[in-house]
């Protein structure tokens, strides 16, 4: 089964409600299959309901809220508070563009180094790359820098990331390589395993921290202060971690503000869905082993739907009881 892409995104805004069923639910999906898993859970939850539910439509982060702002889909079930709220604001704010729930919480961001450079060097917060000697430890392109594995463009990490250089200093020393993050960390991965410096950012949860384990394979690295872009605030200290220099995150559901607004019974599900980080760490596993069509996810929602049941169908009656 093949899903609409961003590639469609600028058609998409264009079309009238005639397209679509009118009460059709159309779902936001962000390409990254890691959140996939989520957006079929939802999406089963608001079939339960007796909606009816279109396949996710692919469309980059950003352009995901400006779809569900206006109205062309209903509803993202990846939104990060706070990473993404200036989207959320640049979409409209909560006149267009609701936030609801709290579908996963404690979701952290940060940058990590090979556990054999950290032991050997020392090396424990980010600012000890402003040491040109140490940043050449993690020199692949032969330019003198660290290369960082950084963020995909358009994901919101770019924002922190870049904030980050410049306020510590690190422009001179430290490069960010952005590009597909599944295409290039894979690299990292590899370089790690052959016992080569290396320099990556990642999150959780994802699969990533189960292939290259903090602690065994890899340390996170630490911030001497916290500096975020313009208008962010939240915690960025980790209790165990330290201060990783990211706000720790909860994932949400963005939903369209007119359709919720008429759909009471859809936005209690909103409301009371939650998966723990540990079943999304389970579930990314499985795709990282090999388990990532369509298909299989849609399996991997309906198994944690059926694992959960006595949960799950409180969540359905009680959102039933809000029509």
């Amino acid at each position: 089964m093949k899903f609409k892409t961003a590639a469609l995104l600028g058609s998409l805004l264009g079309m009238t409600s005639t397209a679509f069923a009118a009460d059709q639910v159309k779902p936001a999906w962000s390409g990254i299959v890691e959140e996939l898993f989520q957006t079929y859970v939802v999406s089963q939850g608001l079939k339960d309901l007796g909606y009816d539910v279109a396949e996710p439509t692919q469309a980059q982060i950003q352009l995901a809220h400006v779809a569900v702002a206006n109205g062309d889909l209903t509803f993202f079930a990846s939104h990060w508070e706070p990473l993404h709220t200036n989207y959320w604001k640049e979409a409209g704010g909560d006149k267009k563009l609701l936030r609801i729930g709290k579908l996963a919480t404690n979701s952290l961001q940060g940058y990590l180094i090979d556990k054999k450079t950290a032991d050997a060097t020392g090396i424990k917060y980010l600012e000890d790359l402003k040491d040109p000697e140490k940043a050449k430890l993690f020199d692949i392109n032969g330019n003198g820098k660290a290369d960082l594995y950084g963020c995909e463009p358009g994901w919101g990490c770019e924002r922190v990331i870049e904030r980050h250089l410049d306020a510590y200093g690190l422009l001179d020393t430290v490069e960010h390589q952005q590009g597909g993050y599944f295409t290039i960390i894979p690299d990292a991965i590899e370089r790690i395993k052959e016992g080569k410096p290396t320099l990556y950012y990642t999150w959780t949860p994802l699969w990533v921290s189960a292939v290259l384990q903090p602690g065994k394979d890899v340390v996170w690295l630490n911030v001497k202060e916290t500096a975020l872009p313009e208008g962010e605030t939240g915690n960025t200290t980790v209790e165990g971690l330290g201060n990783l220099g990211f706000t720790v995150n909860d994932q949400m559901v963005v939903a369209n503000t007119a359709w919720v607004n008429k759909n009471l019974a859809a936005k209690k599900l909103f409301e009371l869905v939650k998966v723990p980080i540990a079943d999304i760490n389970a579930e990314n596993k499985l795709v990282n082993d090999g388990e990532k069509s369509n298909e299989q996810i849609m399996k991997h929602a309906s198994d944690w739907i059926s694992t959960n049941k006595s949960e799950w169908d409180k969540w359905i009656a009680e959102a039933k009881a809000a029509k």
